[in-house]
């Protein structure tokens, strides 16, 4: 299982669901589906991988990936909506405090979307590739995941 509750951002690093799986208990249709099904993560990565921390913004749409139902933008509108807010940061606007106020992501207002060091196959990796080409202190652009949009910016 992967380490969501240890990143503080359980939306980022559940694995996505294997619609393929089977739902019987048949051993041969087990057997293929276990074949099917994504492989888990192994074993801690050698002494050295690297860690990084971030802060994102989450904007969620109606749809994704453990949206809740208060969340009523379509896609398009979600999508719109990070492209203003990245381009009010360049502008200028806190990153800290627009994800304060914007982000979707549960528990962004208290944390300001500040993610625990992660390594790359904690998080999805749209989301993992992004934050990994970013150098410190830069910010992505829009990041699209199954959860919705992100702004990320790498913190170290």
């Amino acid at each position: 299982m992967l380490l969501a509750l240890a990143l503080g951002c359980s939306d980022l690093t559940a694995p996505v669901p294997n619609r393929t799986q089977a739902t019987t208990s048949s051993p041969e249709v087990a057997k293929v589906a276990a074949k099917e099904s994504p492989p888990e993560p192994g074993p801690e990565p050698a002494h050295g991988e690297e860690r990084i921390s971030a802060t994102h913004l989450l904007i969620m749409y109606q749809g994704s990936m453990r949206a809740p139902g208060s969340i009523t933008r379509t896609k398009s509108e979600a999508r719109a909506l990070a492209e203003r807010l990245l381009a009010r940061i360049k502008q200028g606007d806190s990153f800290d405090d627009l994800v304060r106020k914007y982000s979707d992501e549960p528990g962004a207002a208290t944390r300001a979307g500040k993610l625990r060091p992660f390594k790359r196959g904690q998080l999805v990796r749209p989301f993992a590739d992004a934050a990994f080409a970013l150098g410190v202190g830069q910010l992505s652009g829009v990041v699209e995941t199954p959860f919705g949009f992100h702004i990320i910016r790498r913190d170290s």
